[in-house]
C-alpha cells in the first residue's frame, strides 16, 4: 500500500523523548526520526500533519479490515478517531507530561467499504485544562463526505 511504503515501525528510545514536546515528538514521528507506532501497520493508517490542537490522519482501507457484513470493521473507524484525538492531546502538553483516554465515542455516518480507499481523519482539541483534555475528529473520504466522527477525553499525566 502506497501510504504505508517506507513507514518504519516500533517505539521511539525513551531517553530520545526526554525534553521534548508532545509536538515536537509528533513532528519527529511524521518526518521517520520516531518510528510509527506499531498500531498502524496492521490497521494501515499513520499520522501525515501535525501543530499545536490539531493532527491529521491518513489510512487506507481493504480487505484485511473487514466484518462479517462486508464492510470495514467499525471499530478500525474508532481506533483511528481515538489515536487521532489523543495525538491532538499531546500536540499540546509541555515536555514530560504525558496523557491517557478517559472515553472515546464515535458515530458512523455511513458505510467505510474495503474499497473505499484513503481516508482522512482530522482531530481537534476543543478544551485543554490542567487535568483533561476534549477533542473532536472527523472521518472523511477523498471527495469529503463525512464517514464517521467521534471525541475523546484525555487525562493529562504530569511527570511521564
Amino acid at each position: 500500500m502506497a501510504l504505508m511504503d517506507g513507514v518504519r515501525y516500533g517505539l521511539a528510545d525513551r531517553g530520545g523523548l526526554a525534553g521534548l514536546t508532545g509536538l515536537a515528538i509528533l513532528e519527529k514521528m511524521i518526518a521517520g526520526d520516531f518510528p510509527a507506532p506499531t498500531i498502524c501497520e496492521g490497521l494501515t493508517f499513520r499520522l501525515i500533519e501535525a501543530a499545536e490542537g490539531r493532527v491529521v490522519f491518513a489510512g487506507e482501507t481493504g480487505r484485511h479490515l473487514m466484518n462479517p457484513h462486508g464492510t470495514v470493521h467499525g471499530g478500525w473507524a474508532l481506533t483511528l478517531i481515538d489515536s487521532a484525538t489523543g495525538c491532538a492531546a499531546l500536540s499540546t502538553l509541555p515536555a514530560g507530561v504525558g496523557y491517557t483516554t478517559v472515553e472515546t465515542k464515535g458515530n458512523f455516518a455511513r458505510p467505510i467499504l474495503p474499497e473505499t480507499g484513503l481516508v482522512r481523519c482530522e482531530a481537534t482539541v476543543l478544551a485543554r485544562g490542567r487535568q483533561i483534555i476534549t477533542a473532536e475528529a472527523k472521518v472523511t473520504d477523498t471527495g469529503g463526505k463525512l464517514l464517521a466522527h467521534g471525541s475523546a477525553t484525555m487525562l493529562v499525566l504530569a511527570g511521564r
